[in-house]
């Protein structure tokens, strides 16, 4: 199949970092297919079981983002729409306040922090490849690697992944396992 109808595709030989940059590029464009196109009260349906939203995933997920490649990776605060975790927001604040978003914004939130990450992490990559020392670290001093910040990354999406697969079929039924060649964003 073209490469250029699926650029979210990883490659089938690479390095490790082509598969695991490619593995989260994979999930960050399944997870914007599921979350896509969606109005206010889509992005805010729930399942019974459960009081998860596509819109607080799509700000969740916008937040773990700038978390993993400015707080974890450089020791930078949070900038805005971030800078009220600084002070002392619940443990659940984007999930809450996301119910107060528009549709605009929540796509904004995702999507941007998306670009931001992939600069953020290029540069990192530049300046010192994957066994680079993050600023986060353990009670011990020990210093996570910027490979571990992806890896945890990539299972941060799995999982929330899943979610949306689960919410967004029951809201309208759309089911898949990755996005349709030639997919883009509609939001």
């Amino acid at each position: 199949m073209d490469q250029s109808l699926t650029p979210w595709e990883p490659p089938l030989a690479g390095t490790e970092l082509d598969h695991l940059v490619g593995a989260l590029e994979r999930l960050r464009a399944t997870f914007r297919w599921k979350a896509d196109g969606l109005a206010a009260s889509e992005l805010h349906a729930t399942i019974p079981s459960s009081s998860l939203t596509i819109g607080g995933l799509l700000k969740h997920l916008a937040l773990v983002e700038d978390m993993t490649f400015s707080v974890k990776l450089t020791g930078a605060n949070f900038e805005d729409p971030w800078s009220i975790l600084n002070g002392d927001a619940s443990d659940d604040w984007e999930f809450t306040s996301s119910r107060d978003d528009s549709p605009e914004d929540l796509y904004a939130y995702w999507d941007t922090a998306v670009t931001r990450s992939r600069t953020r992490l290029v540069a990192a990559l530049k300046s010192g490849g994957l066994d680079q020392e993050a600023h986060i670290a353990s009670k011990a001093g020990v210093h996570a690697s910027l490979r571990r910040l992806v890896f945890d990354l990539v299972e941060e999406y799995g999982r929330h992944t899943g979610h949306a697969d689960l919410l967004r079929e029951a809201i309208d039924g759309r089911v898949g396992e990755d996005p349709p060649p030639g997919w883009q964003p509609q939001s």
